[in-house]
């Protein structure tokens, strides 16, 4: 059974649609390949799909563990390789709203360690996480 369903559109964009839910998404090809870069890339997706797993995994850690992280944010930065074309590396700066205890951070820091996408991902790409708890 298939999760998304994916269209081409042409112009170097796609539409998908998450079949449970009917939600959709364009991606077009970013400005630095030929694309138009009037929507998320499918290499920023990558990066979207690590970050937002890092926050989700975390908000389940936090739930278990009592931890409240509403309102965390975080900067995701993709760089790319051009030969071959490819992500070279994702920086994701974690910015907490608030500081916790030493115990409370090792938990979030490995949940975020430990989600699905991060370690799905090839052990070449390099994922660089800077984690900031306000003081």
């Amino acid at each position: 059974m298939a999760t998304v369903r994916s269209k081409y559109l042409g112009d170097l964009r796609t539409e998908s649609e998450h079949l449970h839910s009917g939600s959709k998404l364009i991606t077009d090809a970013p400005l630095d390949n030929k694309g138009k870069g009037e929507a998320f890339s499918p290499t920023d997706l990558l990066a979207t799909s690590l970050g937002t797993c890092i926050l989700t995994t975390m908000g389940i850690a936090a739930g278990t563990h009592e931890i409240d992280i509403k309102d965390t944010e975080m900067e995701i930065t993709k760089i790319m390789e051009s030969q071959p074309r490819k992500v070279k590396e994702v920086v994701i700066e974690i910015y907490f709203p608030k500081n916790y205890i030493e115990k409370e951070k090792m938990i979030l820091e490995k949940a975020a360690l430990t989600c699905p996408v991060h370690l799905s991902l090839h052990p070449d790409l390099v994922k660089t996480l800077h984690f900031h708890y306000k003081a």
